[in-house]
């Protein structure tokens, strides 16, 4: 296949240049024309050993040695009310009137990117230097930065250029194009469909869809497709006090009908834009993120149960058993 690059961003078709430069004052290194890569807040603590995110705790992934990135960065097919993106840097959801750049183009200079990102740490005195340059040789690709990555029509070829570069992926999804994931040949290493609602009407209340009644519809086919893909599969709740913290059996239900292996109960965090939606009174508390989950357990077709906590990153890992393969192991790599 062959594919347009573009070293230089063409800005006929690509975000505005005002838009791009706001993103790259709040220290996005933006990639191209539509991607970039974004230190995490936990990237941060881990180089200094003040701790890690879930996703350490629960799957074995380093977060000093992860990459927060999106090939689709400012395109999404919803608005979610908890996203902490402002609506002004939303493109809306059609890419198909911009370059798509090449994907090992993008890989590469996403990984540049994060080693200029962290560059000023390395003579830090609470950074440790080993860590340090190890962290410019990540391992794993969280593409779950901003916008539905599914939009970005290289997709499956810059999953299979991460793996075949001995990295791990976990890609993030809002189920909205099953069709995307029904003809990817490269499989993530681990897959997450996130809901925001166990009904239509709660659902398209909080992500707002640009096409509500096909966004519930198409997330209901992700489901239904989610047991032929033959990979690690996460069902995602992003949790708003007052808001979604309803209906546990229907999310139960979700859940077992996408024979997913991990269901991630999360609270919503009042960060950036997000604010302007839901102040702190809407973020759950650890015990009440535990409380739902028992209820979604207790309301389970099946059993189920809660097999780990994060408390700093107010999250709770549910599935039918403890799987003893649950942590990737990088000694393969």
């Amino acid at each position: 296949m062959e594919y347009m690059v573009n070293p230089l961003v063409d800005l006929n078709n690509t975000m505005p240049f005002d838009l791009r430069k706001n993103l790259e004052s709040q220290n996005y290194y933006l990639v191209g024309n539509h991607s970039g890569v974004k230190l995490c807040h936990w990237l941060k603590q881990d180089l200094q050993s003040n701790g890690s995110c879930y996703k350490d705790r629960f799957y074995g992934i380093a977060a000093y040695r992860c990459l927060q990135v999106s090939p689709a960065l400012t395109w999404c097919t919803e608005r979610c009310s908890f996203c902490w993106r402002s609506e002004s840097y939303a493109m809306g959801s059609d890419m198909s009137k911009i370059v798509h750049d090449d994907p090992n183009e993008i890989l590469v200079e996403m990984i540049n990117g994060q080693r200029k990102l962290i560059s000023g740490y390395g003579g830090h005195s609470n950074v440790n230097r080993t860590r340090w340059e190890e962290a410019n040789s990540p391992i794993h690709v969280a593409i779950s930065l901003s916008g539905e990555p599914t939009l970005y029509k290289h997709l499956d070829e810059f999953l299979g250029i991460c793996h075949n570069m001995g990295l791990s992926t976990f890609l993030v999804t809002n189920g909205t194009q099953p069709e995307v994931l029904a003809n990817l040949e490269n499989l993530p290493t681990q897959l997450y469909l996130t809901i925001a609602g166990a009904s239509p009407k709660v659902h398209s209340a909080i992500t707002r869809p640009f096409d509500p009644k096909k966004a519930w519809n198409s997330m209901l086919e992700t489901i239904d497709l989610m047991p032929s893909l033959n990979t690690r599969k996460v069902i995602r709740l992003t949790l708003v006090k007052g808001k979604n913290m309803i209906e546990p059996d229907k999310y139960a239900e979700l859940f077992f009908k996408s024979q997913s292996h991990f269901l991630e109960a999360k609270g919503f965090v009042s960060v950036g834009d997000a604010r302007k939606n839901y102040g702190y009174e809407y973020m759950p508390k650890l015990e009440e993120i535990v409380e739902f989950s028992h209820d979604i357990c207790d309301n389970s077709p099946n059993h189920l149960e809660i097999i780990d906590l994060s408390s700093p990153s107010n999250c709770t890992l549910i599935a039918s058993e403890d799987y003893t393969w649950r942590k990737i192991d990088f000694g393969q790599k």
